[in-house]
């Protein structure tokens, strides 16, 4: 069975439908698809950002204070 995990790009542009974030200590990028913002395990990490981070992403990014092995985890689940 294969996982489909979160793609990871490297240009600063984002495909339509899609948004980035960035996660853990190195602040790694993924862009991910919209539909996530509406899947309760997403929202359970954009809690965590709320909590750490506040609205304010001076970075202009989404920032998700979590490992990125468990982001990895979370959004293979929501595929």
């Amino acid at each position: 069975m294969a996982i489909r995990l979160p793609s990871i790009v490297s240009s600063k542009k984002v495909p339509k439908g899609h948004f980035a974030v960035y996660v853990g200590e190195n602040q790694k990028r993924f862009v991910i698809p919209l539909s996530f913002l509406n899947q309760p395990l997403f929202q359970d990490l954009l809690g965590l950002s709320e909590e750490e981070f506040g609205y304010s992403h001076p970075t202009g990014g989404l920032r998700i204070p979590c490992d990125e092995e468990i982001f990895v985890d979370v959004t293979s689940r929501l595929y």
